[in-house]
């Protein structure tokens, strides 16, 4: 396995009531006793980066030895099937159609780097452990094949730049919604939801899948979920569940820990039928604006991929790859303060001068040549159509001839985004200067 760095480490397991217990690692010795249930815990002082295998060992009555142990990085990854999407699939899905960004579809094949660690979660295992059971491995071979495919690409980007071991701990179940991993209490606390009910099981996995994994000292979460939620036609509601699940997880933990998620990819979602809600054009756009919410909390980043998807169609796209590594930049750079460019143009505010839309973003290094395509702008009358947009003086101007005197200006606002608007190679994320939720979601 791979233990956290540079953080104190929990050490626990369970014996005999009373029975004495003596942990071993990396030169250090601890000594305990066991409770009166027979659990018992010790802490190890922080410990240093080591590529270098070590073994632990646990004595009591009996003796634990536990080999080839690395320090460096640890990271938890969850959410739903894109996020529990495994390696193995990449070897049956078509050439994608952005030659750009790669096709690793052999990586399983070629994978053989003992400095990546994973930890696949099963949660019947996790709440009910048995003696045989063994999660941590190697990235490689059989137990990569059904790993998480962003976690992997995430770590093996992170490693190469950081050149340390990186354990991934997976930990996602396909088709859940965000309230099956936020505990039922921690939605008692959030103001929003008094006078709401919260149905889809709370806790439902929160209690098996994250609980258990809280004493294990990490680096940050990666998050990757959000469909069935959009499915439902939420927005500023998921807002506050991603919040709720945000703040519980780092008081889990007792850290403040990094957090950064995916922008949930392009789909048709107007084109589905729900017997619960109308969807429409705008259920994806809105949905990606409640999960921009969250970027006002701190140590938080979120990735774009409006660019990342093949066909509408599919609920779950290719290009697992990129999610990977554009997650991996975003800890890079803001986790560890790489001098690097980790995201696209962020949009921050607009004014209006005239019949011109003047807009700043952060983030912004752009080359581009040409008119970028993808903005729309409307008048009083609030019928948005097509805008030309340049850069200029760092800035980015919106304006139609048809419209004398603009109030709002959206980009790539669709279900199918086609704008081009990049900086870093990176993609803009979609947004509206009319945006209801910057007064109504409230962050503390």
């Amino acid at each position: 396995m791979v233990l956290q760095r540079a953080k104190p480490i929990n050490i626990w397991g369970y014996a005999s009531p009373n029975e004495k217990v003596e942990v071993t690692f990396a030169s250090q010795k601890k000594e305990t006793v066991t409770d009166k249930n027979g659990n018992w815990s010790v802490m190890l002082a922080p410990l240093k980066t080591s590529a270098k295998p070590q073994s632990m060992t646990i004595s009591g009555t009996n003796k634990i030895e536990l080999t080839n142990i690395l320090v460096g990085e640890v990271w938890v990854c969850s959410g739903q099937s894109n996020m529990e999407y495994q390696m193995r699939k990449l070897a049956k899905i078509p050439n994608p159609k952005n030659e750009k960004l790669g096709f690793p579809n052999d990586e399983v094949e070629k994978a053989k780097n003992s400095q990546i660690r994973i930890f696949l979660v099963n949660r019947k295992q996790l709440s009910k452990p048995d003696s045989t059971h063994k999660s941590w491995a190697v990235a490689e071979d059989s137990a990569l094949r059904a790993f998480s495919a962003v976690g992997y690409f995430f770590a093996k980007e992170v490693q190469e730049k950081l050149g340390v071991p990186i354990g991934m701990i997976s930990s996602a179940v396909s088709g859940s919604a965000i309230e099956p991993w936020i505990a039922p209490e921690a939605f008692a606390q959030e103001a929003y939801f008094t006078k709401q009910k919260v149905s889809n099981d709370p806790g439902k996995f929160y209690t098996p899948m994250i609980e258990p994994l809280a004493k294990f000292k990490i680096r940050g979460f990666l998050w990757y979920q959000g469909e069935t939620n959009c499915f439902l036609n939420e927005n500023i509601s998921y807002s506050y569940k991603l919040k709720t699940l945000v703040n519980l997880w780092r008081k889990t933990w007792g850290e403040q820990l990094p957090f950064y998620y995916v922008q949930i990819a392009p789909y048709d979602y107007s084109k589905q039928k729900s017997d619960k809600v109308i969807l429409t054009a705008d259920t994806e756009p809105n949905f990606w604006e409640a999960q921009q919410q969250i970027l006002r909390l701190p140590n938080t980043g979120m990735i774009s991929t409006s660019d990342l998807n093949d066909n509408g169609g599919d609920l779950h796209p290719t290009y697992k790859w990129e999610v990977g590594r554009r997650l991996a930049l975003l800890a890079l750079g803001k986790t560890y303060n790489q001098k690097i460019d980790f995201s696209g143009p962020v949009y921050k505010s607009v004014s209006f001068v005239g019949d011109k839309a003047i807009l700043d973003f952060e983030y912004l290094k752009t080359d581009h040549l040409s008119s970028i395509t993808g903005f729309t702008i409307a008048g009083k009358e609030g019928n948005f159509i097509n805008a030309e947009a340049i850069v200029k003086d760092g800035k980015v101007v919106v304006s139609a001839k048809e419209i004398e005197s603009p109030v709002a200006v959206r980009y790539n606002w669709s279900e199918n985004p086609t704008g081009n608007f990049y900086s870093n190679s990176l993609p803009a994320m979609p947004f509206r200067t009319d945006n209801p939720l910057t007064k109504q979601f409230k962050t503390n």
